[in-house]
């Protein structure tokens, strides 16, 4: 029995085929290739020589926009300044708003406010004031009582201004504690 070779050699139709597709696309990667080298030559040679003519209308078409660019940054900077005092106004709102609430929470709290202190010192003075009149009056009316009204209308001053520095004391205190809150 004879044994057959086997054949490791292509036909020839066959090598002609696949080597002809090969050298074709290889050729067709090669065509393409130096296109794209010429074209980079080209766009090259293009840019040098128009170079200086296309800066120029570039800066032409700058100075026609520059305005154009002025108006817009204008516009933007107003809208900021419109919106920079619009939060502004919030803000003062908000800090109204704040001021009020704290003031209610110490109205609660029984703490006195300045406005309280400063109405307590002048009724305590227009008291004095009052009393130092009604003793004067009375004076005038008895005739042979001027030293007791005199001691009596010292006696009321006295006691106006002890109850006023009470109440100074009584307010800086509470100054001080609310301070010390805040703290």
């Amino acid at each position: 029995m004879a044994t057959r070779k086997s054949r490791t050699r292509p036909r020839p139709s066959e090598a002609r085929t696949a080597g002809g597709a090969a050298n074709e696309a290889a050729r067709a990667i090669n065509d393409s290739a130096q296109k794209i080298w010429l074209a980079g030559l080209g766009a090259y040679e293009r840019a040098r020589a128009e170079g200086p003519r296309m800066f120029d209308t570039l800066v032409e078409q700058g100075k026609s926009l520059g305005g154009q660019a002025r108006d817009a940054a204008d516009q933007a900077l107003r809208s900021l300044k419109d919106s920079a005092s619009t939060a502004g106004g919030r803000f003062d709102k908000l800090e109204q708003v704040f001021e009020d609430r704290v003031s209610q929470s110490l109205k609660r709290l029984g703490v006195v406010t300045r406005s309280e202190v400063a109405d307590l010192n002048k009724g305590v003075r227009d008291l004095a004031d009052q009393v130092r009149e009604m003793i004067a009056q009375q004076g005038r009316a008895m005739p042979g009582t001027a030293t007791g009204a005199k001691r009596t209308a010292k006696r009321a001053a006295a006691g106006a201004k002890k109850t006023a520095r009470k109440a100074s004391k009584r307010a800086k205190r509470a100054t001080r504690g609310s301070r010390a809150r805040r703290a």
